[in-house]
């Protein structure tokens, strides 16, 4: 193995770059270009659909990729806050933020509508509010997490992929 490798071996990072995404809405389309890149780069991701075993418990190995990545993508879309998994793997990429780079992509949603709780991001937060309670602990981790991943340096895509 070469040293290179060696040495992120020794800091704990098992990937080069974790992604965080809704499924339903960037899966096939931006989320499979992405992948397609950086594989050619030589950049290796997690891939929850490959790098899940049949049966094994999601949020441990979600929580241990996020952890050994040196790269978090944070891609929201319209449809990312109505995932309690999506915002629960953000609070971890939060958490993680002081070690690794986190790097939020704004695709077809506007960043001030996530720190706003606007449009798809204002119902979907109101959904589980009403679920969980406005001032449960879960909401609070979730609300701190969106207002802390806007600030970070992005890339907003508004139409087309880059």
């Amino acid at each position: 193995m070469e040293k290179h490798g060696e040495e992120e071996e020794r800091l704990g990072f098992t990937y080069d770059v974790f992604i965080s995404f809704r499924g339903e809405d960037t899966r096939y389309t931006f989320i499979g270009h992405l992948r397609r890149e950086l594989g050619r780069k030589g950049i290796k991701s997690f891939n929850d659909d490959r790098n899940m075993r049949i049966g094994e418990s999601l949020s441990p190995a979600l929580q241990k990729a996020i952890e050994e990545s040196k790269i978090l993508i944070v891609v929201f879309s319209e449809n990312y806050a109505s995932s309690t998994r999506c915002l629960d793997e953000l609070v971890t990429i939060m958490k993680c933020s002081e070690k690794q780079l986190v790097y939020p992509v704004f695709y077809h949603v506007d960043p001030s509508d996530i720190r706003h709780e606007r449009n798809s991001f204002g119902k979907h937060m109101k959904a589980h509010e009403n679920e969980i309670g406005k001032e449960s602990q879960k909401m609070q981790d979730w609300r701190l997490a969106l207002s802390q991943a806007v600030d970070f340096p992005g890339r907003h895509i508004a139409t087309g992929y880059v």
